[in-house]
C-alpha cells in the first residue's frame, strides 16, 4: 500500500498558489489539502499550480455556518458538488453541527453519499468539534446508525472535548478506526486540539496515544488490500498554535512541525 502525504493550505493562505505548490513539492509532499473556491479565476490558479508541480488534491469542506437546517443542507450540497467538480482524491467534510439532531446529521450523511455515488469522489466526514462527529460517544451513535459513513480520523478534537486521551471510550475509538479512510495527523490533549509541539518530550504520551490509533488505521487499510491511503499532517496556525502572550509570536513553526510529522510517519509506515 502506498501512503500519500498532503500539506494543508491552512496557515499558508498568504502565499500565491504557484509559490505554495513549489514549496510543498520541494518538501516531499504528494499533494495539497485545501478548500475550493467558487471563483473561476482562483479555481484555475489552483488547478494550474497543482498540475505544474504534479501534486494531488484533497478538497476540504468547512463552511457549515447556517443555523437553519434546510438552508444548511442546501449550502452543503452546493459546496460538495463544487469541490467534487475538480475530481479530488477525496473530500474531507466537516459535516453538520453538534446541535443538529441525529436524524438531521444523518440526512447530511445521506446527501454526501448521494453526491459521492454520482461523482465517484469519496467523502470522509471529519471528527471535528462543533460538527456532527464532535465527540467520541456521539460519533459512536451516528456511525452505528449510519453504517456506510466513512471518516477523516482527527482524534485530537475528541481528546479536547472529553478532556482525556479517550481511555474510557475504547468502543467508540475502535468503531471510528474501522471507518477511517483519511487521517489528520494532529496531536491533541485534554485542554486543546493541538499540543504546543509534538517534538518536545513532555508531549510524548499524547503523541504515542495518537500514533497507536493511526497504526491501527494503517494496518486495517493494509489488510483491506487498498492500493493507496492518505494522511495530512494538520497542525494549524493561531489560535491552534500557542502564541507568546507578550510578543504575540508563535512558539513554534507550523510548517516545521507538519514536516516533522510527515517525516515521522513516512519512517514509521515504510512499505
Amino acid at each position: 500500500m502506498n501512503i500519500n502525504y498532503f500539506c494543508p493550505r491552512w496557515g499558508a493562505e498568504n502565499l500565491p498558489w504557484n509559490e505554495f505548490c513549489a514549496k510543498v513539492k520541494a518538501a516531499g509532499y504528494d499533494g495539497v489539502e485545501t478548500g475550493i473556491s467558487f471563483d473561476d479565476t482562483e479555481r484555475n490558479e489552483i488547478t494550474q499550480a497543482l498540475k505544474k508541480h504534479q501534486l494531488l488534491v484533497i478538497g476540504q469542506y468547512y463552511q457549515s455556518f447556517e443555523k437553519d437546517f434546510e438552508q444548511h443542507a442546501t449550502s452543503f450540497q452546493k459546496y460538495l458538488r463544487n469541490i467534487a467538480s475538480l475530481n479530488p482524491v477525496l473530500i474531507d467534510s466537516q459535516t453538520g453541527k453538534d446541535y443538529f439532531t441525529l436524524e438531521q446529521n444523518s440526512r447530511l450523511f445521506a446527501i454526501a453519499q448521494k453526491i459521492s455515488d454520482e461523482t465517484g469522489v469519496p467523502i470522509a466526514h471529519e471528527t471535528h468539534r462543533n460538527k456532527a462527529l464532535f465527540a467520541a460517544h456521539i460519533s459512536k451513535e451516528l456511525l452505528t446508525a449510519n453504517p456506510d459513513v466513512r471518516i477523516t480520523a482527527d482524534f485530537s478534537h475528541w481528546c479536547n472535548v472529553s478532556e482525556s486521551l479517550l481511555e474510557e471510550q475504547d468502543d467508540a475509538i475502535e468503531l471510528a478506526i474501522s471507518r477511517a479512510i483519511h487521517i489528520h495527523a494532529r496531536v491533541g490533549y485534554g485542554e486543546s486540539a493541538q499540543v504546543p509541539d509534538p517534538r518536545v518530550a513532555a508531549w510524548q504520551p499524547e503523541l504515542n496515544a495518537h500514533l497507536s490509533w493511526w497504526d491501527k488505521i494503517v494496518n486495517l487499510q493494509i489488510q483491506s488490500g487498498i492500493e493507496a491511503f492518505t494522511i495530512t499532517p494538520e497542525f494549524g496556525p493561531y489560535p491552534y498554535m500557542v502564541h507568546h502572550p507578550e510578543t504575540n509570536q508563535p512558539i513554534a513553526s507550523q510548517w516545521n512541525i507538519n514536516l516533522y510529522m510527515m517525516q515521522l510517519l513516512k519512517e514509521r509506515y515504510k512499505m
